[in-house]
């Protein structure tokens, strides 16, 4: 493994925070609906906006980090805006302060994974880019448990809003630290061109990576963020407890599968076959799930769990997709195919809400929810036959 800079510490501290501030509003519904009384469809509303402006900001992220470079900008946007935005959250006296918060800190959290991705692919060798970002992904998960029981804890001894003021000042606090200690990769030379993402798009071997990037991390996403615990409670009549369980089980996974990435292309010998393991995989558990949605509650778990695990694809794609890109075009390109996964996650979760109505109003709620996963497996299925078209990815 190549040596870390404290620099690209730094910047897995902001991304620890983006996944922190994408996952920890769930844990404030109550107390938000009872002081602000911030209903779940406003809540929905403020994490749909964090989500929307994170995807926007991708491609001015794209044009800043190949411009300015990932130290400023990672600490202007996390600093001013993450900032800001934490701020104005604590201070929230109505659901459109909350809306306004959660947008600022999707425009503050845009550029934290992507300015350590662009530090590994300038600096590091192209072998290592899938293990560094596997670990990037991996510490930086770490958010997810913390908004979690974590944050249930600080809200009891603190207060929610001296808690997200704290927070606020954590965000800034890592802001400068990034701006002290992360430090930008050589300026290209004049030899080089600017790059645009029209240039990207003419990459053709991107052309057969992008739809299983759009559909790789939606199914893991969505099933982790919105439809493992009704599936547990209305199909195996799963508690508050069991569900919380099952559900650390299947994020833990998401976590592990990152840590995993590195020796399992080792082990395979190839990145675009690791990619087509991983989602092989995914599809067998899913087709299972729409067969025998019923399976037992211990199986189901596992099952979730490895669905979970799945989500590393995300890293691998990432890291087959970079090979592709020349240096001009690393900011530009890694940011749009950033995009294109939360986009995916976006529109997948957006759209399975009314699959999953209409097929419960006419079904039980096993074959409801065994529709719900047929929706998730289509087109992850025609993503990985397209991604056969796909040649290995390039070192060097």
């Amino acid at each position: 493994m190549p040596k870390i800079s404290v620099g690209i510490v730094s910047l897995v501290l902001a991304y620890v925070l983006s996944q922190f501030y994408r996952a920890f509003l769930a844990v404030l519904t109550p107390v938000l609906g009872s002081e602000l009384g911030a209903t779940p469809g406003d809540l929905a509303l403020s994490s749909g906006l964090w989500f929307a402006t994170f995807a926007a900001m991708q491609i001015p992220v794209g044009r800043m980090l190949d411009r300015i470079g990932p130290r400023l900008t990672v600490a202007l946007l996390l600093g001013a805006a993450g900032g800001a935005g934490a701020a104005i959250f604590a201070s929230a006296q109505a659901p459109w302060h909350l809306h306004l918060a959660m947008a600022l800190l999707g425009v503050g959290c845009a550029p934290a994974l992507m300015g350590s991705y662009y530090i590994v692919a300038r600096e590091y060798p192209a072998a290592a880019f899938g293990a560094m970002a596997g670990m990037i992904v991996g510490f930086g998960s770490l958010g997810n448990i913390l908004g979690a029981t974590p944050l249930v804890w600080a809200i009891q001894a603190l207060g929610w809003r001296a808690t997200m003021a704290g927070l606020g000042a954590s965000t800034v606090a890592v802001a400068l630290l990034i701006a002290l200690t992360v430090r930008d990769p050589a300026r290209l030379g004049a030899d080089h061109p600017q790059g645009s993402l029209a240039e990207v798009l003419r990459i053709r071997a991107l052309w057969f990576i992008l739809p299983l990037f759009f559909v790789n991390y939606a199914a893991s996403g969505a099933i982790r963020g919105l439809w493992a615990a009704p599936y547990l409670e209305r199909v195996f009549g799963a508690d508050a407890t069991l569900i919380g369980r099952a559900t650390l089980a299947m994020g833990l996974a998401m976590i592990l599968g990152n840590f995993l990435v590195a020796p399992a292309v080792r082990l395979v010998g190839s990145l675009r076959r690791t990619v087509l393991i991983f989602t092989g995989a995914t599809l067998a558990v899913m087709g299972f799930l729409c067969l025998n949605p019923q399976p037992g509650l211990g199986l189901a778990v596992v099952l979730l769990a490895l669905i979970g695990l799945s989500g590393a694809g995300y890293v691998l794609l990432m890291a087959h997709g970079r090979s592709f890109l020349p240096d001009h075009l690393v900011g530009r390109g890694v940011t749009f195919m950033n995009m294109i996964s939360i986009g995916g996650v976006g529109v997948m979760q957006f759209a399975s809400r009314p699959v999953f109505q209409a097929a419960s109003g006419a079904f039980a709620p096993p074959q409801a929810f065994a529709l719900l996963f047929l929706f998730f497996l289509v087109p992850l299925a025609i993503g990985f036959a397209l991604y056969f078209l796909t040649p290995e990815a390039r070192h060097g």
